[in-house]
């Protein structure tokens, strides 16, 4: 891990739109849901792609009824943090590929929301406790990146244009949750937990994970909280890697 700055610089709140990508329903809620609290209380707008539903989630059921209850579930999350809009792009949970379906896909949204920030999870092969990653956040994540810039490139997918999605090079830059080399802070305190209750949403994921492992989420959500409000300087934040795009 990068060394950090004493204290870590704030992340930039002079935005007004932002787009948040993620892999799975849960996956905002166990890095971003704080921040997006703060920021729609702020009366900024927020809006949630999820690019699967999540439906090889849960061990004990099938994914064909999964999927749409973990959907539901999500979309239930988002409410509680002031987020009315979530998307999905139905790719196949736990096989989700980099690749110019998924490029494209992103990009569409990209040109629709015409966001100025996007929100996402770690792409990185590890996170920052060391645990190996999954394929899917990789994937989406460095996706991300990748589509941030089709967007707003007149000669990739063309075929979004003769959909009426005019290009957009608004997106200033993509804020990376989980990241193990992290750049920025955001002040979270008096929204953990707004957040937490949030995570709540997720009830049958949680019980699919059993009892202790929803409880040792919750803590080590607390916990990096505590432990990114000692690197910003103030009780509770959430940490992101900042990457620039325009």
């Amino acid at each position: 891990m990068q060394q950090r700055p004493d204290p870590m610089e704030a992340m930039p709140e002079n935005w007004q739109t932002a787009l948040a990508i993620a892999a799975h329903p849960d996956d905002l809620e166990n890095g971003a849901f704080s921040a997006v609290a703060k920021w729609t209380a702020q009366g900024k707008q927020v809006v949630y792609l999820m690019v699967s539903r999540g439906e090889a989630g849960i061990d004990a059921m099938p994914p064909w009824e999964t999927g749409p209850l973990r959907a539901e579930e999500e979309i239930r999350a988002a409410r509680v943090v002031g987020v009315e809009t979530v998307e999905f792009l139905n790719h196949a949970d736990g096989v989700i590929e980099q690749g110019l379906p998924l490029r494209r896909d992103l990009s569409r949204a990209i040109r629709r929301h015409r966001p100025d920030v996007i929100l996402t999870l770690n792409h990185h092969p590890r996170f920052p406790t060391g645990n190996p990653n999954m394929t899917d956040h990789r994937n989406v994540g460095l996706s991300v990146f990748d589509a941030a810039r089709d967007a707003g490139n007149r000669w990739v997918f063309q075929e979004l244009l003769n959909e009426g999605l005019e290009l957009w090079n608004g997106v200033r830059y993509v804020a990376v949750f989980g990241s193990p080399d992290p750049t920025h802070g955001i002040d979270v305190t008096g929204y953990l937990d707004k957040g937490l209750d949030s995570l709540d949403e997720h009830k049958a994921y949680l019980e699919g994970i059993g009892r202790d492992a929803a409880e040792r989420t919750r803590n080590r959500i607390a916990n990096l909280a505590s432990e990114g409000g000692k690197a910003l300087g103030c009780e509770h934040a959430k940490l992101v890697e900042l990457v620039p795009i325009n």
